[in-house]
Parts: C-alpha cells; structure tokens; sequence
C-alpha cells in the first residue's frame, strides 16, 4: 500500500511516541509536505522529521487538529478489516463489563478509532462519524459492525456540531436494516425507551451509568427532583429505586413524553410530576411556592462548550447548584454534574462550596464519580474525559 507522506518538524514526534495519537498544523513540515496536498479524509504515511515512519493517518488539512493517528503499523491502511479488528477489540471490553447490550461500543480515540462512536441498543446501532475520514470509509464502517454485531439496524446520527470542523454536511439517515423512533435499552436493570431519530445526540447518555446506579441509598422513601431531565435516566431510576416522588423538569416537550413513557415502562408513573420549561425558571417558581427536596439531581448540558465559554459558564454552573441548593431540606443530598470537558472537578467542588456558604449551609463530599468504563480515558488525550458528578450532603450552618 503506497500512501503520501506527512513529515512532522524535528522533535513534533515526542507526543506520538508518547502516545498521543494527534497532530497539530504547526507541527507539519510544510515545505517536505504541505498540507494543501490534502484533502479532508486522505489517508497518509506519517513520517518524523528523519523520514522514519510512525504510522498511518487520516488527514483534517483546514483545521487546527490536522491528522489523527489511525494506525502505529504503517504496513496497514484504514479499511474494513482494521475496523473489524478494533471493533471486537472495544466489544471484548464491553462483553466483559455488562451482561445486556446496551453501552456505547466506541469511543473514539480511547478505541484507537478517532471521530467515530457507536452506542448499542441491544440490536440497534447508532453511530456518529464526527471526522472527514470517517465519512469516507462510512461503507466499510456499516460492513464491519454488520459482521461484527450483526444488528437488525444502523443509524447514522451525523447532526452534530463536530462534523461543521470538518466541512461535513450534517444529516441522519437510517444506513442499514430497520430502526424505529424510539428504541429499547435497559441500564442498572431499569428499562427506557430513547428517541434515537428525534432526541439528542444518540438518543441516550450512557456515560452516566454508574452515577445514577449510586442513587439507590440515596432516594429510597425520598422526593427528588431532577433538573435538566432528559427523558428520565436519573429520574425514572430514582423512582424504581423507591423514591417516593420525582420531579422531572426540562424544557423538551419530547424529552417529558419520554419521562412518562419510561415512568409508565417500569410501574411507577404515580410517582412522577413533569414540568416544562425553563430550568432556571422553574427553580425560581418551586423557590417561591417554598416547594421542598429531599435530593436534587443537576445534571445540565455542557456549559463550556470552549474555553472561552469558561467564564459565562463557571456563573451558570453557579447559579444552578446555588438555586439547587435553595430547595433542599435541612438534611438534603445534592448531584451535581457536568458534562463540560474544561471544567476540572476541582473547579466544580469550588463552585458548589462556595454556593453552600453562600447560602450559610455546611456540606460534605460524598462520592465523586466520573464515566463509566464504557468510555474509556485514554491517558495521554485529557479530552477523552470529561464528566463529573459528586454527592453532596447539605446541612444547617451550626
């Protein structure tokens, strides 16, 4: 296999050989091999400074992350039968965690495949390509999960803001079998189903999975209400795990007709209250009719999409665990979560501490938790991890 070379400046090579599997623009050699050679999702042989060969990448040449390591063996392109050797890789990992087959099968560079991620629903398959190369191998993509998994179909759920990086036009499309609007998974041995064509992202958020299996002790015989709900994976839990009220509030008409089909799914529809709107409106108007919880769960989309987001988003983080905590009782538990990959936990616990004085309420850390193993970090890329939940206990000042 002959593929054109991209040659790294002297010393660029330190970080792949540490592990990394990204290239940076200013780190090409420009004139040996100038990026404008490229188009986006060219495969090429990466070469350090001295010509020796480092492995095989596809290439991004317009933007900032201009290649991403595919291979370490140069000898081996990206094709079909690479894919299927990762793919039972990742599935080896899965089979091995969780006894049903719902989990996200692929996470990007964490399973040495970069801009591709495959969430499972039992037989269900939805996939998001989030890099040019991964658009242009879509056929072998479908031909190796199909060998692989087998599924009865495969969704294609490429509307995500990723793919404008890259130049990619977004879209969702049903690329094999049968895929029905709302699909069927089970997490912590609860039932859901997700609006895999219409909800967000793939249809459900795996990556909290074990957070809200620690919400058993916490909930039972209590009222909880969970803000930025979704279609009901911590709520609808915290009901079967013996809650004796749940509040369910987001501002998605779709996402609380999923809350009540879950809720309906697993027998505690009685237990369940949904509120549309907005979330910091409605924590104003729950304040002013002095509502009360036993545990409030805050779980918001990310609120640092950048890092120039981080300032705006430190004060939104702020204000919805202060508000959160304003409706707690005495002896309250708190979740705060946050899906913002440049939020350091340590940021997160500052805020929520500085919330509690606020407030002259004294709190303690209970649990920290973080994705589950179905996402794995890869240790030289920080970006690969990204959540954070922590179990708060709110009591009087004194």
């Amino acid at each position: 296999m002959s593929l054109p070379s991209l040659r790294l400046k002297a010393n660029a090579d330190r970080r792949l050989r540490a592990g990394h599997l990204w290239v940076f623009s200013n780190e090409v050699d420009v004139a040996a091999t100038p990026l404008t050679a490229f188009q986006p999702g060219d495969l090429a042989q990466l070469e350090a400074a001295n010509g020796k060969p480092l492995g095989v990448v596809g290439v991004s040449p317009n933007n900032l992350i201009c290649a991403r390591l595919l291979s370490r063996d140069g000898k081996h392109g990206f094709d079909k039968s690479l894919l299927v050797h990762r793919l039972n890789v990742a599935l080896s990992l899965r089979e091995r965690l969780f006894e049903v087959p719902c989990y996200r099968l692929v996470y990007g560079d964490s399973d040495l495949l970069p801009g591709l991620v495959v969430d499972r629903f039992f037989d269900i398959l939805v996939v998001q390509l989030a890099s040019a190369t991964m658009e242009r191998h879509r056929d072998a993509v479908i031909a190796a999960l199909v060998q692989v998994l087998k599924p009865s179909g495969i969704l294609f759920k490429n509307d995500s803001a990723a793919r404008d990086a890259e130049g990619l036009e977004r879209y969702v499309d049903t690329a094999f079998g049968v895929v029905p609007e709302w699909v069927d998974l089970e997490e912590n041995g609860v039932k859901f189903q997700a609006p895999v064509l219409a909800g967000q992202k793939t249809g459900w958020f795996y990556d909290h999975r074990l957070n809200r299996a620690r919400l058993a002790p916490y909930v039972k015989g209590k009222r909880v209400l969970d803000l930025f709900s979704y279609i009901g994976g911590w709520g609808v839990q915290a009901a079967v795990f013996g809650a004796s009220e749940v509040m369910c509030v987001d501002g998605s008409g779709l996402a609380l007709d999923g809350v009540e089909r879950n809720a309906s799914l697993n027998g505690v529809a009685e237990k369940m209250t949904c509120v549309e709107g907005d979330v910091f409106e409605a924590l104003r108007e729950l304040k002013a009719a002095e509502e009360r919880f036993d545990v409030v769960i805050a779980d918001p989309p990310a609120f640092i999409k950048r890092k120039k987001d981080l300032k705006n988003g430190e004060a939104a983080y702020r204000r919805l665990n202060e508000q959160a905590m304003r409706l707690l009782s005495k002896d309250g538990i708190l979740v705060s979560a946050s899906c913002s990959m440049h939020l350091p936990e340590e940021d997160l616990q500052n805020i929520l501490l500085q919330s509690a004085r606020h407030l002259d309420r004294n709190i303690q850390l209970l649990e920290r938790g973080g994705q589950g193993p179905d996402h794995p970090v890869h240790p030289a890329i920080p970006e690969t991890r990204y959540i954070k939940s922590l179990t708060c206990r709110l009591l009087p000042n004194g």
